[in-house]
């Protein structure tokens, strides 16, 4: 038996943890200490990230966050507002790996304070510089070259969690669990999504372009590790929003769908032309624009948060937003159990999606294959169900 005791539990006050294989275990610390909950989000993201990579064939990257994942993205090269709403310049230093990186950091930045990030790839210099740069509790990967160690290893005053996890490694086909004395078995889910996955569009409208097939997969993906019930919405080969663990599933698309329509509103004019002092944080940074975004402006996410701005910014009126929103469109989504009513597509609708993917089985699915039509939406029926718990 291959142990590796870890710092506690879930909280502090349940000391003994630890991890274990009858063989030998295919992870080990590079530097600092792990805690059971680094050790969950690190293998579930590692999963998330490999799946992407093998059914895109380009580099992966999670944000992983209380083990459901804040962002997911692959390498798809950023265009000039993405640049400049992720904060990157001229003399950043950038490889596939660091951009999808900078993407799955960037679609929900407040979720992923404090995140744990997995790598498909060994960690590259341009991605450890990145990673240097935010809060974060640790990565996976499944490698690293030395100069990325030696700057990952001095992040967080040295403590910082680097694990490395064997590529080659497989699990079992049968996984298990306890709770709460009692052992759940069932087999592993091996589903990865490929063009048979959307073979069933179901609406008038079965336009569905190659951009959308491969955002749906990294949608499709990353809920396959969501905490359900979720749903994700995904554009230009990542996730713009998740919404996890919600027992109603119309709040998961509400709450997915808020965080899409913040995504591309930082893509707006106003927001990029934010009039920031010198030497803010990216914290600082990303704490105004969502004090600034607020639909309740007596609300402050920081305090004082005008003196952060060398002039005091024109207000984005909830009319503006609404009127630039009504522009987004070719936005993806995908669900992780059928939609048991029209109103997710309705919600979805308004945050610009244009593509769906589904498993279908409602008995209400005429209805739901209705409002898409309505909409003009392109949706498929997949037959296949992504619980994760």
């Amino acid at each position: 038996m291959d142990i590796l005791d870890l710092k506690y539990g879930c909280n502090p006050n349940q000391k003994e943890a630890s991890i274990s294989r009858p063989d030998k275990l295919p992870v080990s610390i590079l530097n600092g200490k792990a805690g059971y909950i680094n050790f969950l989000d690190a293998l579930n993201g590692y999963q998330l990230v490999m799946e992407l990579k093998k059914a895109t064939g380009m580099a992966a990257a999670t944000s992983f966050k209380h083990v459901s994942p804040a962002g997911a993205a692959i390498a798809v090269p950023l265009d000039e507002k993405e640049k400049k709403m992720y904060f990157v310049t001229d003399k950043t230093e950038l490889s596939d790996l660091a951009t999808a990186y900078i993407r799955a950091r960037g679609a929900d930045r407040m979720s992923s304070f404090g995140d744990f990030i997995a790598l498909s790839d060994p960690c590259d210099r341009a991605t450890a510089k990145i990673i240097s740069k935010e809060v974060s509790d640790g990565v996976i990967a499944p490698g690293y070259d030395d100069e990325a160690l030696e700057i990952l290893k001095k992040k967080r005053n040295g403590s910082y969690c680097v694990i490395q996890i064997d590529p080659k490694y497989r699990p079992e086909k049968e996984e298990m669990k306890t709770v709460y004395g009692i052992s759940f078995r069932q087999d592993h889910n091996d589903f990865i999504p490929s063009d048979k996955t959307f073979g069933n569009i179901v609406t008038k409208n079965r336009n569905l372009t190659e951009d959308a097939r491969r955002d749906l997969v990294v949608a499709l993906v990353a809920l396959k590790y969501t905490q359900s019930n979720s749903v994700c919405y995904a554009y230009r080969g990542q996730t713009i929003g998740v919404g996890a663990g919600q027992q109603s599933r119309i709040h998961c698309t509400r709450l997915a769908g808020g965080k899409a329509d913040l995504w591309n509103l930082r893509q707006s004019d106003k927001v990029l032309s934010l009039p920031f002092k010198e030497k803010l944080s990216r914290n600082d940074k990303d704490n105004c624009i969502e004090q600034y975004l607020s639909e309740d402006p007596e609300i402050d996410v920081i305090e004082n948060w005008q003196d952060y701005f060398t002039s005091r910014p024109e207000p984005f009126t909830k009319e503006e937003k609404k009127r630039y929103l009504e522009n987004v469109k070719g936005i993806s989504l995908a669900s992780d159990a059928f939609f048991p009513f029209s109103d997710n597509i309705e919600r979805a609708f308004r945050s610009g999606v244009s593509y769906i993917s589904e498993p279908g089985g409602s008995v209400r699915d005429d209805l739901v294959i209705e409002a898409a039509d309505k909409h003009g939406i392109v949706m498929s029926f997949s037959g296949v169900r992504l619980f994760h718990h």
